[in-house]
């Protein structure tokens, strides 16, 4: 099952997706988290339900959860990538934390931010949670997922190597992206069997397998939860394969004109404009 955001009427919508159409939710929960919230066996039978179908065509899309308590990252968490930074292979996990409001949905504008050039594209497996929790036992941390979505991670890398703290460089408005959709976990039984890949106006940039992950989905959601009791709807954004854009030589960061697109099969691909960040905002 496919969940997807949107504008529906000026306010934000959910539904599933099938085919060209999304099948209105509202009436069942108000948003994707609190359909995730109340479990899959009643989300499943909502979906048995008919529902007034929109065109996918020409909605406005929006994060496939759209008010996420945490939306957490992990840096350095495939090993090439770890190679290709010059860094040591870390001991824990590397945790930080990204504002709702540095991503977009599909298809959406992603800015590159006025005071820098740095802007670099980072593909990643993003996990959804389901059932929420603390102290969750690495054995039955996949419990707790609800399922998978790309995230554009993306980094300002100027203001991201500003200190030791890389929120600044992670959570410039509109600077990254979430989608096309969430699928549920259970068509995806086995996430490590993925492969994360990033195309840039076409080329490909980024081909890492999931099953490479440093710190492994199930070790992400128990570490996380020692330190924070995690929700319905948050998003943990699993790490970045090699290839980005401040390794390559010469450097290639997203200027205005770019398309960058996370494709990972089995989830769905997300595809966003680069525009430079307006002058004016209202």
């Amino acid at each position: 099952m496919k969940l997807q955001s949107f504008l529906h009427a000026g306010v934000p919508a959910w539904g599933i997706r099938e085919g060209d159409h999304v099948r209105l939710m509202t009436k069942h929960w108000p948003d994707a988290s609190s359909a995730l919230a109340a479990g899959p066996d009643s989300l499943a039978q909502a979906a048995r339900e008919p529902g007034a179908a929109l065109k996918a065509a020409g909605l406005q899309w929006l994060p496939p959860v759209v008010a996420p308590r945490k939306v957490l990252c992990v840096g350095l968490n495939y090993g090439r990538h770890v190679m290709e930074a010059g860094r040591d292979v870390p001991k824990h996990p590397s945790v930080f934390a990204r504002y709702i409001d540095s991503l977009v949905g599909h298809q959406q504008s992603v800015w590159r931010p006025r005071v820098s050039e740095k802007l670099d594209f980072e593909a990643e497996l993003a996990v959804v949670i389901g059932r929420g929790g603390r102290h969750i036992p690495v054995e039955r941390a996949l419990e707790h997922v609800a399922g998978y979505t790309c995230m554009a991670e993306n980094s300002v890398r100027d203001f991201q190597k500003h200190n030791a703290q890389v929120t600044p460089g992670k959570n410039f408005e509109r600077s990254g992206a979430l989608g096309p959709w969430l699928v549920t976990a259970d068509e995806l039984p086995d996430p490590t069997a993925l492969r994360v890949r990033s195309y840039l106006n076409g080329e490909l940039m980024q081909d890492g397998a999931v099953s490479d992950l440093i710190f492994s989905i199930p070790t992400l959601i128990a570490y996380i939860s020692t330190f924070t009791p995690l929700a319905a709807g948050d998003v943990i954004a699993t790490g970045t394969p090699e290839g980005v854009g401040a390794t390559r030589q010469p450097p290639r960061f997203l200027r205005e004109g770019d398309v960058f697109e996370v494709d990972i099969a089995g989830v769905g691909r997300l595809s966003n404009p680069v525009i430079n960040e307006p002058t004016e905002q209202g």
